[in-house]
């Protein structure tokens, strides 16, 4: 398997994962906002544009960010059922 295959297989692998994780719609459009990747309504990747180690970077990134705010959002709320405990920002 030639490199840019086993970069689309990795980066389809990718999204399926995250598509259990955050639903498939938002799995999805995450990853179409990584320029030079084009992914199909299915996840997978149909062609990368550029380098591919970096739109595999990128697109670790979005998730990154994305799953951070939700890992935020999550413990916000959780400190908010215990308002005598104080949080480290």
């Amino acid at each position: 398997m030639d490199q840019a295959l086993q970069y689309a297989a990795i980066i389809s692998e990718i999204i399926a994962k995250q598509a259990i994780i955050l639903g498939p719609d938002i799995a999805i459009l995450k990853a179409r906002n990584v320029s030079g990747l084009v992914v199909d309504d299915q996840g997978k990747v149909t062609e990368i544009k550029g380098e591919p180690a970096m739109a595999l970077q990128k697109l670790i990134n979005e998730y990154v960010e994305l799953s951070g705010m939700i890992v935020k959002n999550t413990l916000g709320s959780i400190f908010d059922k215990y308002p005598d405990i104080k949080k480290v920002d």
